[in-house]
């Protein structure tokens, strides 16, 4: 028995006219060697399986070739190609740099670059996944890249592009390879199995071309499974079975019931979809691509992007135009939901069959209305809307009317102004009743009247003239239930009033066992008022300024409280003018040193003496 031998290898292309879908790159390649144009060094990147190493080889033998044709493709019969087809070539040398990705490795290259070809015109390297060499390795690569020998031509192939140095690609061609369409690997696969003698349809290899999602390697691997499983004969059926995938049917029944909102058979559908194997992400998947293309069939603009195997895309184009657009559009925002959510979900089954009740209501949901033809979305409010807000009412008047909840505010203020003539001042029911809450709010207080819900004693004050002041008809206008009383006003600091405060705080301090030093430091401070609202404390040390800012909070509010007047704020500094400096001598040995400080402190020499301690 034959040695088998997987498509991918069998049918590689041995030339340029043979490579599938990459026209932009080989036709560039043919026209510099006809011209002799070759770059010193080539980057090839682009997806896995789309034919970088494939293209890396043939440039390689072509290039060689003894017998070039005049359409630029190897002769395939001098004895450069037939080496190069035998793998005995001595001018190709190939590297994978995923195993290969030390600084040694690229120095054994480098090495090998300073001999000259035995045979042939150049000595092709070939490094592929170059990506993944180290930082050493690609520096030690650097200088060989940029000027290497006239008989040396690198070719670097990667499939992460970002992944190599700038210095590496501005010495190099680069060349970037797509992914092969649906329709050429469709193509080539149609002409494989032609010389294989394989039955296959058009629409199995079509789902095999999507499977593999442009690489041409996949596809072939893809195809040898299948032919494996099918015994060589290769159908629509067999090939969804084989590559689970979900068949397109499933997705128009479930369409048509989410449409009929037939929650039960969507439901059933589904259950019968999951009994099959097929996991939830692979239906929210699935059923979004479809929609997706139902959307797309809806312009005839798009429709060329419409990516269905052959035969189905009538059926595509009739269901476009029954359904609504505004539907489709929110039914594939609730499955991208659905699938972002999917991995978090512990319930998987439930999840999708949430998102299937939300597809079934969803046009009772969807709200639209016609505005001179257009489609418009209804009652969306995008400005600002203005509070709307009731006039505060007279203090005489019940607050509510009758029949409704009563709210008794804990504190209602009036403002008024100083300079106003209390025994002129009449006080009427309409107009405290058109008092906003913007006119409360900006009057300037100099004086505040403030109720209380406390129980009201009827004392009333007459002026000198035997009129009433305002005071006592407030008091005789807010009745028994309520106290008023004149808010006191902010006063400024005085310096006799803010010693007393300190002493306050100095003796609540003891009281509740504060710090010593705390306490010693509040005694120390100098006070200096700097203005009605600030004043300075003058402490000798640094530390005692920062036990001090440690009661700032406690000690700034009992002041505030003690002057009505919340601005008031304080600062504390050193005060230096006392620092004495003292001139320290300087010592020659320990003997001097130990010798000084015992004359300022006896008691140093009298511990020496005790523990008989030596000074060296």
């Amino acid at each position: 028995m034959d040695k088998f031998i997987v498509s991918a290898r069998k049918y590689r292309p041995q030339t340029f006219d043979t490579v599938v879908g990459q026209s932009h790159i080989t036709t560039t390649l043919k026209n510099a060697i006809k011209n002799n144009q070759l770059a010193h060094a080539f980057l090839f990147c682009g997806p896995r399986g789309v034919g970088k190493t494939t293209c890396a080889r043939i440039l390689a033998k072509t290039i060689n070739c003894l017998n070039l044709q005049p359409d630029g493709e190897a002769c395939d019969t001098c004895s450069s190609c037939k080496s190069f087809n035998d793998g005995a070539s001595l001018n190709i040398h190939e590297l994978d740099a995923a195993s290969n990705n030390s600084v040694d490795d690229i120095r054994q290259l480098v090495e090998q670059v300073r001999f000259a070809p035995q045979a042939g015109k150049y000595k092709i390297y070939i490094v592929d996944e170059v990506h993944m060499l180290s930082a050493s390795a690609f520096n030690a690569f650097l200088k060989t890249l940029e000027e290497p020998p006239s008989y040396a031509i690198f070719i670097l192939a990667t499939t992460e592009k970002h992944k190599i140095l700038p210095t590496i690609l501005s010495r190099c061609q680069i060349f970037d390879f797509k992914r092969i369409t649906n329709n050429d690997t469709a193509q080539h696969l149609q002409e494989i199995v032609d010389k294989e003698h394989i039955k296959a349809d058009k629409a199995s290899l079509q789902i095999i071309a999507q499977k593999s999602e442009g690489c041409m390697r996949d596809a072939l691997s893809i195809l040898d499974k299948i032919v494996s499983f099918t015994n060589g004969e290769v159908n629509y059926q067999n090939t969804i079975d084989n590559l689970n995938i979900l068949d397109h049917d499933y997705y128009f029944k479930l369409l048509s019931s989410l449409q009929q909102q037939d929650l039960a058979s969507a439901l059933l559908l589904y259950n019968e979809i999951n009994s099959k194997g097929f996991e939830g992400d692979t239906v929210l998947n699935g059923f979004a691509e479809f929609l997706r293309n139902i959307l797309v069939c809806k312009d005839p603009k798009a429709a060329q992007l419409l990516d269905v195997v052959e035969g189905m895309q009538e059926k595509y184009f009739a269901t476009a135009t029954t359904t609504n657009a505004s539907y489709l559009v929110a039914a594939l925002n609730i499955l991208n939901d659905a699938e972002m959510g999917y991995k978090m979900a512990r319930n998987k089954k439930l999840h999708v069959e949430f998102a299937l009740i939300k597809l079934n209501f969803l046009q009772q949901a969807i709200d639209l209305t016609v505005d001179n033809g257009q489609i418009v979305k209804k009652k969306r409010i995008d400005g600002a809307v203005a509070i709307s807000y009731k006039p505060i009412k007279s203090v005489g008047q019940p607050l509510t009317p009758k029949g409704e909840q009563k709210i008794v505010p804990q504190a209602a203020v009036l403002k008024i102004e100083s300079d106003v003539n209390v025994q002129s001042l009449k006080v009427e029911e309409p107009e405290l009743k058109h008092i906003t809450a913007q006119q409360f709010n900006n009057t300037t207080p100099t004086a505040k009247l403030q109720t209380q819900e406390k129980p009201a004693t009827k004392n009333e004050s007459l002026t000198s003239t035997g009129k009433k002041d305002l005071l006592s008809i407030l008091k005789q206008k807010a009745g028994d239930k309520y106290i008023v009383q004149e808010v006191r006003e902010a006063e400024p600091i005085e310096l006799e009033k803010l010693q007393s405060c300190i002493a306050q705080y100095i003796a609540e301090l003891e009281k509740t066992g504060g710090k010593i030093t705390t306490v010693n430091n509040f005694r120390m401070a100098v006070v200096t008022i700097e203005n009605d609202i600030s004043f300075k404390m003058m402490v000798p040390t640094l530390t005692a300024s920062r036990t001090i800012d440690q009661e700032r909070t406690m000690f700034l509010d009992l002041i505030k409280k003690t002057f009505n007047n919340p601005a008031i704020s304080f600062a504390v500094e050193v005060d230096e003018s006392d620092a004495i400096e003292i001139e320290v001598p300087k010592f020659s040995n320990s003997r001097e040193r130990y010798e000084y400080i015992a004359s300022l402190y006896p008691m140093v020499r009298e511990l020496k003496e005790t523990l008989k301690l030596d000074v060296s």
